[in-house]
């Protein structure tokens, strides 16, 4: 994809939605109950040290609980944000809980990252997990929501 132009993520597939909670350990246990699932467990991510996330371009303390609710078609992810400033942290402050994002995962993120900014979708917050790393770009004035962008490593 190098040196080629984008016009299009190239992905189709939603494999997630996202919800902002201020309490992820009853949000889970609400939506686990309402559709007959198992409660799922959280985890808290990880330190910026580990991480490396950055948040309007700079390193943050920010962190999240995560719970995992594993649908027939996708997984709908709950984030309780903590420990400092955050794209979570930001959106409840500004909204309340409610839908964050959706997310698609990608081949070549820097290559779709700098393609969503040029149509004026700016990156808000990336980051690294195991396994791969995370883009946030600001859609939601386009879009009405937040992108993630999801690239598995090698």
């Amino acid at each position: 994809m190098a040196g080629e132009h984008m016009d299009a993520l190239g992905s189709r597939t939603i494999c997630q939605i996202a919800v902002v909670v201020r309490d992820v350990e009853r949000s889970a246990k609400t939506y686990a109950h309402l559709l007959g699932v198992d409660v799922p467990g959280y985890h808290l991510t990880g330190p910026e040290e580990e991480t490396n996330i950055r948040y309007r371009g700079r390193p943050t303390q920010g962190r999240a609980k995560l719970a995992f609710l594993q649908m027939d078609n996708i997984s709908l992810e709950l984030i309780e944000p903590v420990g400092g400033p955050s794209i979570w942290q930001e959106y409840l402050d500004a909204n309340g809980e409610g839908v964050h994002h959706i997310a698609f995962r990608v081949k070549g993120m820097d290559e779709h990252v700098a393609m969503l900014e040029e149509k004026g979708m700016p990156v808000v917050q990336t980051g690294d997990y195991k396994g791969g790393r995370y883009s946030y770009v600001d859609s939601a004035a386009k879009l009405g929501v937040l992108l993630e962008l999801l690239e598995s490593c090698p």
